[in-house]
């Protein structure tokens, strides 16, 4: 059984992998974290290009069934050049699924967006945003705290609170708030029991990477011979195979420590491998 291949930046691409994996029980998942060049929001798109390239041709090296861009930089200017790079093989990003669930579920026509400060700059979740509903209200929001909020596992207490309040407060508290909240960087899922009571019930959270396993599924759910598997056979003609393995270009011990945060369980030092790209 040929494993989907999922690649990020770095660590935060993990809560793609996460939602994957508990939406699709049955399949195998190879991750790469392209940690020696991160962050990719820095780069020009014609590096993001070239570097998301590279990352996806290591994955299908590795006879990947299909690619999950778990990057919000390289989902916005890198799916056109996979597409062409490798004809074969689904190609999905997590920005548009995000964009596709906050239209669907805002009441009022006000969505917020949370993310890197490169994301927000480029613009990409207001494109796919009003592409789908012209006229949509969207109010962009930089959060570069939440990233490393995320890194260093503080996603509760009082200093995640602090930072979260100062970022959305002045967004949240008027009368023509946004009623819909979608989180445009893949770090800030796990902050999620942090941002919902800041931002208060009547606010809808829309998680990237959350709509974009979901997309996956349906991607899958077209393509002919798959069928969903509800739990996953860990025995392959009689011999182990592990549901995870995961490549990085620099720092394992970094990896592991850290993205077991954002994977919700350890990491084990059998599933790494350290890669040149």
């Amino acid at each position: 059984m040929n494993p989907i291949g999922v690649f990020d930046s770095g660590v935060g691409g993990l809560t793609v992998l996460r939602a994957l994996a508990e939406r699709l029980p049955g399949e195998r998942f190879l991750y790469l974290g392209d940690t020696a060049r991160l962050p990719y929001g820095t780069k020009t798109a014609e590096t993001v290009i070239r570097y998301s390239v590279q990352c996806a041709g290591r994955l299908v090296d590795r006879g990947v069934k299909a690619l999950v861009v778990a990057c919000n930089t390289a989902s916005s200017v890198a799916l056109p050049a996979l597409a062409a790079a490798y004809p074969g093989i689904p190609v999905l990003g997590v920005v548009e699924p995000g964009a596709e669930a906050a239209v669907a579920v805002t009441r009022n026509g006000h969505v917020a967006v949370i993310a890197t400060e490169g994301t927000v700059r480029g613009g990409a979740y207001l494109r796919a945003l009003q592409a789908r509903r012209p006229g949509l209200r969207v109010t962009q929001v930089p959060c570069a705290l939440f990233v490393s909020l995320a890194e260093e596992g503080w996603m509760e207490g009082a200093v995640a609170d602090a930072v979260a309040h100062r970022y959305l407060d002045a967004v949240f508290n008027g009368t023509d708030a946004p009623d819909t909240l979608l989180l445009g960087c893949t770090h800030f899922p796990v902050l999620k029991a942090t941002l919902a009571r800041v931002v208060g019930s009547g606010v809808r959270l829309v998680d990237s990477a959350a709509t974009t396993a979901a997309a996956m599924e349906a991607l899958l759910a077209g393509r002919e011979g798959w069928e969903p598997v509800s739990s996953y056979d860990e025995q392959l003609s009689g011999q182990p195979i592990p549901r995870f393995h995961f490549l990085a270009t620099d720092g394992l011990e970094r990896f592991a420590r850290v993205g077991a945060t954002f994977m919700g369980a350890p990491i084990a030092t059998s599933e790494l491998e350290l890669v040149d790209l």
